[in-house]
C-alpha cells in the first residue's frame, strides 16, 4: 500500500535519496536563517521590539539546517547540490513572495509594510512547514535516528506559526488588516503552486534514484496534482486565517540549542 509513511521510509532507507532529502531541507532552512537575520538587522525603529523574535526565528532555522546536515554526517554522507527546480525557498523569492534578496542585501531600513509582508509570507510558509513536520512526527517520532530531530523541529515550526499569528493580529489591530489579508491571499495562492511544482520535481528525482516503476511515479504525480486542485479550490484558506494562538509570545526567549546534533 502506498502511504506517506511507506514512501518516506523508502526514501529514508536509501542513502542517495536520504542524502538528497536532507540536502534540500538543510539548504532551505539555512536560507531561511539568512533571510531572518537580515530582516532582524533592518527592522525599522518603530518595530525594534520585534528584532529579537526575528533573530530567534532565524536562529531556529539555522539550527534546523545543522540538524539535517548532522543526520547525513551520522550516516557518513556528504550534502549534494540542490537541483534548482527543488529549491522551494529560492523559487518563492524568485516569484516575488516575501522580501526580495536585493532589498535584504542593502543596508537600508525596512518599512513597516515590509515587516507586514515578511510576517504574511512566514504565516503561509510556516503553515506548510508545521503540517509537514507534524506528519513526520506522527510516523517517525520514535525512530532511533530521526525521532529526536523530528520532534524538535516540529515544535519549533509550531512556535514560528504561533508567532506569525500573534504578530499579524497585532498589526491588523493597528490598521493593517486589509493589506495583511491581500498579502496573505497572494502568498498562499503562489505558495500552493510552487509547492506543487517542487513536490513533482522532488518525486521525479526520488523516482530515478529509487527506480520507481512508471505506474507508481504516475500515481504519486496524480496525488500531487489532486492535492493542488483541492488547495486551489479551498485548501489555501487555511493559510490565510488568523486567530490568537494558544502559545503566546512563542519566540520571546532565546533559541534552544541542539547539542546532540552538533
Amino acid at each position: 500500500m502506498l502511504s506517506a509513511k511507506s514512501l518516506f521510509q523508502e526514501i529514508l532507507d536509501n542513502d542517495e535519496s536520504f542524502r538528497l532529502f536532507c540536502s534540500i531541507a538543510a539548504s532551505g532552512e539555512s536560507q531561511g536563517g539568512w533571510e531572518n537575520a537580515r530582516i532582524a538587522a533592518l527592522v525599522p525603529d518603530s518595530e525594534r521590539s520585534l528584532a529579537p523574535k526575528i533573530t530567534r526565528h532565524g536562529a531556529d532555522e539555522d539550527k534546523h539546517g545543522r540538524i539535517f546536515n548532522a543526520l547525513m554526517k551520522k550516516r557518513g554522507l556528504d550534502p549534494v547540490p540542490v537541483p534548482p527546480e527543488t529549491d522551494y525557498t529560492m523559487l518563492l523569492e524568485t516569484n516575488g513572495i516575501g522580501l526580495a534578496h536585493d532589498k535584504l542585501k542593502r543596508d537600508e531600513p525596512l518599512t513597516v509594510q515590509d515587516i507586514v509582508t515578511y510576517l504574511a509570507h512566514s504565516r503561509v510558509t510556516e503553515q506548510r512547514a508545521s503540517e509537514e513536520m507534524e506528519l513526520l512526527r506522527k510516523h517517525f517520532a520514535d525512530h532511533p535516528d530521526l525521532g529526536r530531530a523530528v520532534k524538535m523541529i516540529s515544535n519549533d515550526e509550531d512556535n514560528h506559526l504561533a508567532y506569525c499569528h500573534e504578530e499579524l493580529l497585532r498589526f491588523a489591530h493597528a490598521g493593517h488588516g486589509r493589506a495583511i489579508q491581500r498579502t496573505l491571499r497572494e502568498c498562499a495562492l503562489a505558495e500552493i503552486r510552487i509547492y506543487r511544482d517542487v513536490s513533482l520535481a522532488v518525486m521525479s528525482h526520488m523516482g530515478r534514484i529509487l527506480g520507481w516503476p512508471k505506474p507508481k511515479a504516475a500515481l504519486l504525480a496524480a496525488g500531487i496534482h489532486a492535492m493542488y486542485a483541492y488547495e486551489r479550490i479551498a485548501g489555501w484558506r487555511r493559510m490565510v486565517s488568523l486567530k490568537m494562538p494558544e502559545r503566546r509570545d512563542a519566540l520571546g526567549g532565546p533559541a534552544t540549542s541542539a547539542p546532540e546534533f552538533a
